[in-house]
């Protein structure tokens, strides 16, 4: 798991540590100690933690005009021990609302378990983002991540979507094309 690092490509356009609105700023990286681990496998330390003790996640872009956001996650998705979603929520996702990101970009392909727990998190989430017309979206669950996940009927909150070359894509192009994909359901 060590080797499994953020998607850096974007770089060159954002970088949460220096985004005064991220709740990463100002932190500083080694590339050298491997300090944070999931159940004893150290990750890489670009991952951000955020109060999960199996899941860490890293923001590789965020637009305050065009009101998005892309969050890679990587570890165990735990709501039913760890809680996960209400730290992210209220760690994380809660920043961003505040500053009017209303766009959740989710990309979960190194999300290798989902255990689930209360709704009421992805329910509030939910609404806060579609009274500003809004969404939320993972990309490239795994599927046995995503059967967990649907069997706790979490697809009516997040919608669950494959796009396993959106690496080719910059950051607006990306949402752009999500964008136009919601879009199009709500006409």
């Amino acid at each position: 798991m060590h080797d499994i690092e953020p998607f850096y490509n974007w770089r060159h356009i954002y970088v949460s540590e220096e985004d005064q609105y991220s709740p990463f700023y100002g932190r500083v990286y080694s590339e050298f100690e491997f300090t944070q681990t999931i159940y004893n496998y150290y990750i890489h330390p670009q991952w951000d933690e955020f109060g999960s003790r199996t899941l860490y996640l890293k923001v590789l872009m965020a637009d305050y005009e065009e009101r998005y956001v892309i969050i890679e996650l990587i570890g165990e998705w735990n709501d039913a021990i760890e809680n996960d979603i209400m730290t992210l929520k209220r760690d994380v996702i809660d920043v961003f609302l505040a500053n009017g990101i209303n766009k959740y970009i989710l990309i979960t392909e190194n999300v290798l378990n989902f255990h689930n727990g209360d709704k009421d998190y992805y329910e509030e989430w939910y609404e806060e983002v579609s009274e500003e017309e809004g969404w939320i979206v993972c990309l490239n669950m795994p599927e046995q991540t995503q059967y967990d996940f649907k069997k706790a009927k979490l697809q009516y909150y997040i919608e669950l979507l494959e796009l396993s070359n959106w690496r080719i894509y910059k950051p607006f192009h990306l949402f752009k094309m999500l964008q136009e994909r919601f879009a199009k359901r709500l006409i």
